[in-house]
């Protein structure tokens, strides 16, 4: 077993989790539509995250749709005690590949019964309520569809609860409602918009989980990004990751792959110790 970058972090009761996961999203076929090509390379991709050490995967039913939770049930169930499946609900998918919200109740209360049917378990360790649409976060009340979060759990079907492509005001919101043991939101390296929400969520012990670790760079940050990986004999996306390791110790990893070989590396790269000065240097990609 591979002793992995970052150590563990704690969500709660006692689900902790390592801070490199893996996001199994590209597990599903192209436009994440579909059983993907390679369903053996698929299914060693998980078992060999396991292998790892990996405690923390991350995934939806929305994810082909259904294809991946199945993956996910044939490669690793019965479950490790240690390992732990984080899902989201709010979207469904369309016959074009869209992601239409789904956050009425009845909509929600569905979305978790299909992901307990389809991972095979009887409660679900994190469920996140996916806000927004496919751009982004959207501002607007989240109370209705989180309440219906907090019931389902309340039954004993959702262990914690978490929000994902949320503003800052809907993470509090929130919050008002009941504890949340995690925030998904887009954040890399060029897209630091959540620097202040980061910050505070460490303080309070709120795990930060973010997508997307290395896109959406311009080609200028993505050429100075290469030229610090190029002075450290390393790679852009080694460069990332080790730079949102140490960006807050609050900050969870789920990169994502479909190969064994590249999971791997991402967890090799992960390990790569920057100094003050290379951080000062990386910081300005995002300024």
């Amino acid at each position: 077993m591979t002793e992995l970058p970052g150590g563990t972090w704690n969500l709660g009761d006692d689900l902790t989790v390592t801070r490199f996961g893996y996001g199994a999203m590209q597990l599903a076929g192209p436009w994440v539509m579909g059983p993907p090509a390679d369903r053996a390379g698929a299914l060693a991709v998980l078992r060999e995250a396991v292998a790892l050490g990996i405690t923390h995967i991350d995934t939806s039913d929305a994810y082909g749709p259904y294809v991946t939770n199945e993956l996910i049930r044939e490669a690793l169930a019965p479950y490790p005690t240690a390992l732990h499946v984080v899902t989201k609900v709010g979207a469904r998918r369309d016959a074009d590949g869209g992601w239409p919200t789904a956050r009425d109740p009845e909509s929600l209360r569905r979305q978790v019964d299909e992901n307990l049917e389809h991972l095979g378990v009887d409660v679900l360790d994190v469920v996140n309520l996916r806000l927004g649409d496919a751009g982004g976060p959207v501002a607007g009340p989240v109370a209705e569809a989180f309440e219906t979060l907090v019931e389902l759990q309340r039954q004993g079907l959702i262990r914690h609860l978490g929000v994902s492509n949320a503003t800052a005001e809907q993470v509090a919101e929130a919050r008002s409602i009941a504890p949340i043991v995690c925030v998904q939101n887009l954040y890399n390296l060029a897209n630091r918009q959540d620097d202040e929400l980061i910050d505070a969520l460490a303080e309070d012990g709120i795990a930060y989980v973010p997508f997307f670790p290395l896109g959406g760079f311009s080609p200028l940050q993505s050429e100075a990004l290469s030229a610090v990986a190029t002075r450290l004999g390393s790679t852009p996306m080694s460069v990332a990751l080790a730079w949102l390791l140490q960006r807050s110790p609050n900050i969870l990893l789920i990169p994502g792959t479909s190969s064994v070989a590249h999971l791997r590396e991402n967890v090799a790269g992960a390990g790569l110790v920057l100094s003050a000065d290379d951080v000062a240097e990386l910081d300005k990609i995002g300024r």
